[in-house]
């Protein structure tokens, strides 16, 4: 496993505090509060810990307050209901005794029934044609202000291949569909919660910017306030997050001064195994 990756990894593996309390570290990703992939995969974590013989296979949450990167932050599950196929989890995330994130998650126990998907989307090219985020990001480096440029080129545990890169300090006016091939560094453990947790980190970078491409804006662009609201996963397969992932994204609606998007991630070979939804504020100020 690479440093990076496993730095995430260790983000991820939360401390107990008792009475189905954990305790989890914050990153500092450049952003100016805590990544919200962060709070919903340790969310995650912490749920499936009050869990035996059962994996996730819905997330529903909503953020609350923006988090502080530099404090831990603390995770209070309560257990809603064990029944004799599904367990469902109610989490609150707090820093400084105030609520940043409610989510509810629901588990089930393996089972066999129907089976039907819809067909991966066309795409232009695969992973191994594609350069990385980190690689655009020393390519655009110089047009960044000098607070950003360590943001934009650090190594990173998700490596992230947008299909069709687009330049966020000069936006375009273009459809609002995007697709990024997704993959952790290095080889990762046969744990099936730890890919669920990883992909649900991973499931919100590039999510909000799908509602903004029609409008010829960017989370960089000079007066836009932008935040995650809400998130929802279902996890429909299992799947591994050290090899690649089609996320197709598409956003079907924007008004109010929000942005609904709407996202399906693919094996390479087709299969479908998560699904995402989630309304962000895309607010221009006046």
């Amino acid at each position: 496993m690479r440093e990076v990756t496993r730095k995430l990894v260790d983000l991820l593996d939360l401390s107990p505090m008792g009475d189905d309390h954990f305790q989890g570290d914050s990153e500092d990703l450049g952003f100016p509060h805590v990544f919200g992939g962060q709070v919903l995969g340790q969310a995650l974590m912490a749920a499936s810990r009050t869990v035996e013989d059962r994996l996730c296979h819905s997330l529903h949450a909503y953020f609350l307050r923006p988090g502080n990167h530099s404090m831990p932050i603390d995770y209070e599950v309560q257990r809603v209901r064990d029944g004799g196929t599904f367990s469902v989890r109610r989490v609150i995330a707090r820093q400084d005794g105030r609520e940043i994130l409610t989510g509810s998650m629901s588990f089930q126990a393996e089972e066999q029934g129907f089976e039907h998907q819809l067909d991966m989307p066309q795409v232009e090219q695969g992973p191994d044609e594609l350069k990385s985020e980190q690689e655009w990001g020393k390519l655009l480096a110089e047009q960044a202000p000098e607070k950003l440029r360590e943001m934009m080129t650090r190594e990173r545990p998700i490596e992230i291949r947008p299909v069709n890169p687009g330049n966020p300090f000069k936006p375009e006016k273009e459809p609002p569909h995007r697709q990024n091939w997704f993959r952790a560094l290095g080889p990762l453990p046969d744990d099936p919660v730890l890919h669920r947790c990883l992909l649900t980190y991973a499931s919100d970078f590039t999510f909000l910017g799908t509602s903004l491409a029609p409008h010829g804006r960017s989370f960089l662009s000079r007066n836009m306030q932008v935040a995650s609201l809400d998130h929802a996963i279902w996890f429909h397969r299992d799947f591994r997050m050290d090899e690649w992932l089609l996320y197709d994204k598409d956003s079907p609606s924007a008004a109010g001064g929000r942005g609904f998007n709407r996202g399906n991630f693919f094996t390479q070979d087709g299969r479908l195994v998560a699904s995402t939804t989630q309304e962000a504020l895309i607010r221009e100020r006046q």
